[in-house]
C-alpha cells in the first residue's frame, strides 16, 4: 500500500489515547504511510495536547515516519527536543517564529525533515521565498486547534497555486493538507494537488476498524487522481 500516489497520515490527535500504542500499531499494518503527530501550546491555538515524551513513546510503537505538526510559539526553541524524541518530519508556521528560515535550516541540520505549515487565512506568499528549503509543505484546511472540524473549501484555490509553484520551480517538497479530509472531501483535495492526507476522525473512530478507514479513505483518493472522481 505505502507504493501509492497519494499517503495516508493518520492523526493520533483523535487516537484512543489509553490504548495510543495499540492504535498507531493497527495504522501502520493498514497501510498508512506517516503518523502525523499534532503539538499544541495553547498560545499559538487555543488547545494543548502532547509534548516530546509522547513522541518518544509513539517512536516506540513504529518504524514509520512520525509527520509532526508544531502549532506552537516560537518552534525554533523545542525543535531539537522534538529531533531527539524521534521526529522524521518537523513542520512550523511561518507566524510562529521571527526567523523562518534560520528554523528550517535548525531542523535541516538535526537530521530532521523541514516542513512549512499555512493556517486558512495564511498568504502563500508567506512561505513562497522557503518552498525551495522544504521537504513538505502543509495546508490547514481547518483552523487549527481541535480534531473533527468541517472542511473549509476555501482553501483549495491556495492548494493549487502551491501545487503550480512547487511543480514549475521542480521543487521536491510534498503536499499535505489537514483538517476535516474524509473520504469525501479527499478526492477534491487530491485534483487539486495534494499528495499526503491527514485524517483523524475519519481513521480513527467507532463506525469501522482503523483497517477499513484507511482503505476507504486511499480508495477515494486513488480514484480521484486517476480521473474517476469521488
Amino acid at each position: 500500500m505505502a507504493s501509492s500516489p497519494v499517503k495516508i497520515a493518520p492523526s493520533i490527535l483523535s487516537a484512543d489515547y489509553l490504548r495510543l500504542g495499540e492504535q498507531v500499531r493497527e495504522a501502520e499494518a493498514a497501510g498508512a504511510d506517516y503518523i502525523h503527530v499534532d503539538v499544541m501550546d495553547g498560545h499559538f491555538v487555543p488547545n494543548i495536547t502532547i509534548g516530546p515524551v509522547v513522541v518518544e513513546a509513539v517512536r516506540r510503537q513504529t518504524d514509520l515516519p512520525l509527520d509532526v505538526h508544531l502549532m506552537i510559539e516560537e518552534p525554533e526553541r523545542h525543535v531539537e527536543a522534538f529531533a531527539k524524541a524521534g521526529a522524521s518530519i518537523l513542520t512550523v508556521h511561518p507566524e510562529a517564529t521571527l526567523q523562518l528560515h534560520r528554523t528550517i535550516e535548525m531542523i535541516r541540520r538535526l537530521g530532521v525533515r523541514p516542513g512549512v505549515a499555512l493556517n486558512p487565512g495564511t498568504s502563500v506568499s508567506l512561505v513562497e521565498a522557503v518552498l525551495a528549503d522544504v521537504d513538505l509543505v502543509l495546508v490547514m484546511s481547518v483552523d487549527p486547534g481541535f480534531g473533527g472540524q468541517e472542511f473549509i473549501e476555501g482553501v483549495l484555490p491556495k492548494v493549487r497555486r502551491l501545487r503550480g509553484l512547487l511543480d514549475g520551480a521542480g521543487f521536491a517538497a510534498e503536499l499535505e493538507i489537514d483538517g476535516g479530509i474524509t473520504p469525501e472531501t479527499a478526492p477534491r483535495c487530491v485534483e487539486a494537488g495534494v499528495r499526503v492526507l491527514v485524517a483523524g476522525t475519519a481513521i480513527f473512530n467507532e463506525k469501522a476498524s482503523v483497517a477499513e478507514s484507511i482503505a476507504r479513505l486511499r480508495e477515494s483518493a486513488t480514484r480521484a487522481l486517476e480521473g474517476g472522481g469521488q
